[in-house]
Formats: structure tokens, C-alpha cells, sequence
């Protein structure tokens, strides 16, 4: 195995923090996917990645010259009730690389055996969903927002057994960071105050370094993960987004999307949307997703008290004004996404909302909806809402507003649920032509090519979206 410029600073800086883990041998592993351009951005070599000694590492066996792999160790409130140590159960942190642009990513391996965190399951992925990250969160980096991305898909060789017995095969995943809220509630269900302050320490060296050593740096890191978050679930509310399992686990303090498990796009919007086969109650409803980000980040903000202020109490009233804030923030960020969508610098609330509401009340396609806006042709857009009697008022006032196009802001092709279904049921039985056809218009989702039609038609049942990786 070639050498990989590794700088570790995760296991470094934070002992105590992670477990020291070796992945699991596959049996027989095989590369189905490789992000050549990603790896180049790395300053990886792709020809390494593709060989024997690169396939073992991409799966998890067998660890390059300067790597460290550990599993990270963290909490979180799952669906509202909190467990006090997750951590990483079938996954492990490889190691950081600087990319070419000098920014630190961490290489990530998810589906390479049980770690000590594993509490009792196998610590395996399937193909499936394996490749169901690839698609969506190439999608999502495609579409400007802020994301882990996938580097690599293998398969291990062996059978794995969920209901039914399926290709085991692991993801390599590419992060900022996999720091979550999480990995501060862990220390502070322990009431480890020192591990924690280093926690914090390193997350805003790492992610906000011109605040380090700044006698509010705690603050103000708060404010910064805030910020980045509300702009985030901005930009998924805007694409019809939906996560799925909005866990405290499952939110980064860089702002990336991460854990793309039982997520789907809306194809009728609909705020009460749900896809997850978990989410029973609809506690992460697309339409939730703003609330339950700013309960999250309240959860960060109980871990920072005892770093903001000698008496926890003390530091109340600032972080109970950043996180009513939250609040603010997002409908800024909300305002200036469907503006644009609109074709418009600065949509009044009232239009946005009155857009939205003929598309629930129709039942029409939130992503073809927008792209049917068009200050000189009306007939697009009334072949889907035509029937609301609110459209005729509505089209007065935007074209009152003087609207431009506003097509750069909406895609022609999203991941829609049953295109994925399909081409991961395909890629199951050893097809993975539709798979790379999506992921071709996936990773250009503005520009409308002939041949494609079908990938801009929404589904016509409803698709139970689950965990799997």
C-alpha cells in the first residue's frame, strides 16, 4: 500500500475521546464505484484506489502507512429520547487528509465491521443503501448544498442478512468533520467538563479557527453552528428534502448533511410528508424540519453552559437569545432560497407561502412546479395548479414584482423515490445501468437533456424509505 499523507489531529488531540478499531477482512471485495474526481480533489491517486491494496483499505481489512482508525464515541437524542453512548457501531474514522484546496476531510468507512459500539448488531451495510448515499449525497453536492460525500462503493463478498440475505459491501464516505451534536452530549452526560472544553477546543479550531482563543470563543462557536444549520435545512426545505432521522447523532457541527438513511424528496408538496418506515409519529416531517433543528441545536447549547460561564446559569440568557434567534435566522435564509426560486431578490413572505399553499391544496409536484414558472408563459404552470382560484391573484402580484428567471435556482432532475428504488433494485440483481444513468443527471440537475423525461416524472405511490446503512 502506498503511503496517504495523513494528518490525524482527531486521534491525536482527543484521546479518550474514541476507541482504537481495525475494520473486518471481506471475504472478496470488489469495487462497484469510484469518485475519480473526488479522489483527486483528496490528492488521492484513483489507480491506488482501484488496486488490491487500495480495495482493502476502501473496505476496511487492511490500513495504509499513516492511518489511524478508531470508531469516534458519541451520543444523542434519538427521536426524542436520549441515549447516553452510540458511537460509531459499523463504522470507523481511517483518517484526515489536507485536499488540494488546503481544507481538512476526514476518509470514512461505513459498513467495515463491529466496533465496540456495535450493541450487538453486525456492524455490516448492504448494497443498497450503499449505494442509495452515493446518489443522494452526489445529488446534493450538485445542487449547492453543503454534504458528506461518497469517495467509494465495494462490495465485501459476503452475505449479509437483514430481512433477506443481501451483498454486504461498505461506503467510503468524505467529511469536514464527523464531529455531531452528539459527541458533545456524550462528555456532558458524563460530566466530563475537561474533555469537553477539549472537544470544544478542537471543533473550533477546526471549524471556526479565528475564534480560538477568544474569551467568548464558546459563544460564539454556538452562534456559528446555529448559523450553518438553520442555512442548511434552508436549503433542504428549498429542493423538498427530507432527512428522515434528524437525530442529535445525525447533526454536524460543520453544516454538512450527513447519514443519508430513510431520506426522500417530495415529489407533491406537502408539509406533513413522511417517508421514514420509523418515524411512526411524523416527528421528522418535512415540515418539521426547522423546529426540530432548533431543538438540536438547544441540546448543543446545554453542552456548552459550563464552558460559557463559571455558573452554568450565568450563561442562560445569552444562549437562550441565540437559540430564539435560530428562529430568525432561518426565515432570512428560507426568504432569500424561494425567493430566487421565484425569480425574484426579495420574495415577501406572504408570496412564498402563498405559492406553496395551491401546490398542497393541488396535490402538484413541488420541483416541477417551480421550474414552470415563467414570466411569459402561463400555460406550464396552470397545466399543474390551473384549477386553484387563487392563481389568477397570484401570478398579478409576482408579475407586479417584475420577476426574472428563475431557473438557475430550481433543478430539472432531484432524486425521486422511485427512480432510486429502481435503480438500486437493479444494481441487487448485478444492473447497474440505471444507477449511473441517475447519477449522470443527479450530477447535473439544471441542465434538461433529451432522453431523460422520465427522470423529471414524480412517482405515483407512496415509497417507506429505511435505516439501512
Amino acid at each position: 500500500m502506498q503511503t496517504i499523507p495523513f494528518d490525524n489531529t482527531y486521534a491525536r488531540d482527543l484521546e479518550g475521546m474514541y476507541l482504537p478499531f481495525q475494520g473486518a477482512v471481506a471475504p472478496d471485495p470488489a469495487l462497484v464505484w469510484l469518485n475519480d474526481a473526488l479522489a483527486g480533489d483528496l490528492g488521492l491517486d484513483p489507480d491506488m484506489l482501484r488496486s488490491r491494496a487500495g480495495l482493502a483499505m476502501l473496505t476496511g481489512g487492511a490500513m495504509p502507512q499513516g492511518a489511524s482508525p478508531l470508531a469516534m464515541a458519541y451520543a444523542g437524542h434519538q427521536f426524542g429520547g436520549f441515549s447516553p453512548q452510540l458511537g460509531d457501531g459499523r463504522a470507523m474514522l481511517v483518517g484526515e487528509v489536507i485536499d488540494r484546496t488546503g481544507q481538512r476531510r476526514d476518509i470514512h468507512l461505513k459498513g467495515s465491521g463491529r466496533t465496540p459500539f456495535s450493541r450487538g448488531g453486525d456492524g455490516k451495510a448492504v448494497l443498497g443503501p450503499v449505494l442509495r448515499e452515493v446518489l443522494i449525497g452526489e445529488a446534493m453536492h450538485a445542487l449547492g448544498i453543503p454534504t458528506t460525500r461518497a469517495l467509494a462503493a465495494a462490495t465485501t463478498g459476503e452475505t449479509v442478512w437483514r430481512e433477506t440475505p443481501q451483498q454486504g459491501a461498505v461506503l467510503t464516505r468524505v467529511a469536514a468533520s464527523h464531529l455531531r451534536v452528539g459527541t458533545f452530549q456524550f462528555f456532558y452526560a458524563r460530566q466530563e467538563t475537561a474533555r469537553l472544553r477539549r472537544l470544544a477546543d478542537y471543533a473550533i479550531a477546526r471549524h471556526d479557527p479565528d475564534l480560538s482563543g477568544a474569551p467568548d470563543r464558546y459563544l460564539q462557536f454556538l452562534h456559528r453552528v446555529i448559523a450553518r444549520q438553520m442555512a442548511l435545512v434552508a436549503q433542504w426545505m428549498a429542493v423538498g428534502f427530507v432527512h428522515g432521522v434528524m437525530n442529535t447523532d445525525n447533526m454536524t457541527i460543520s453544516g454538512e448533511t450527513i447519514d443519508y438513511g430513510p431520506c426522500a424528496f417530495i415529489d407533491a408538496h406537502d408539509p406533513a410528508a413522511v417517508y421514514s418506515s420509523i418515524d411512526q409519529q411524523g416527528r421528522y416531517a418535512y415540515g418539521n424540519q426547522p423546529l426540530l433543528a432548533r431543538w438540536n441545536l438547544a441540546r448543543l447549547a446545554e453542552t456548552l453552559l459550563p464552558l460559557i460561564a463559571e455558573t452554568p446559569q450565568d450563561a442562560l440568557p445569552e444562549v437562550q437569545r441565540l437559540i430564539e434567534g435560530a428562529e430568525t435566522l432561518y426565515l432570512r435564509e428560507r426568504r432569500a432560497r424561494f425567493s430566487a426560486k421565484l425569480g425574484l431578490a426579495d420574495a415577501p413572505d406572504a408570496l412564498i407561502d402563498g405559492f406553496l399553499d395551491m401546490l398542497t391544496a393541488q396535490g402538484a409536484d413541488f420541483t416541477n412546479s417551480f421550474r414552470a414558472l415563467s414570466p411569459g408563459d402561463d400555460a406550464p404552470l396552470r397545466a399543474l395548479i390551473g384549477t386553484d382560484p387563487r392563481l389568477d391573484g397570484w401570478l398579478a402580484r409576482w408579475r407586479g414584482m417584475n420577476p426574472g428567471d428563475g431557473q438557475a435556482a430550481n433543478p430539472v432532475y432531484i432524486p425521486r423515490n422511485h427512480q432510486v428504488d429502481a435503480a438500486l433494485t437493479a444494481a441487487a440483481d448485478g444492473d447497474l445501468a440505471p444507477f449511473h444513468r441517475l447519477l449522470a443527471a443527479l450530477r447535473d440537475p439544471f441542465s434538461r437533456r433529451p432522453g431523460f423525461d422520465d427522470l423529471e416524472t414524480p412517482g405515483t405511490t407512496h415509497i417507506v424509505t429505511y435505516c439501512g446503512t
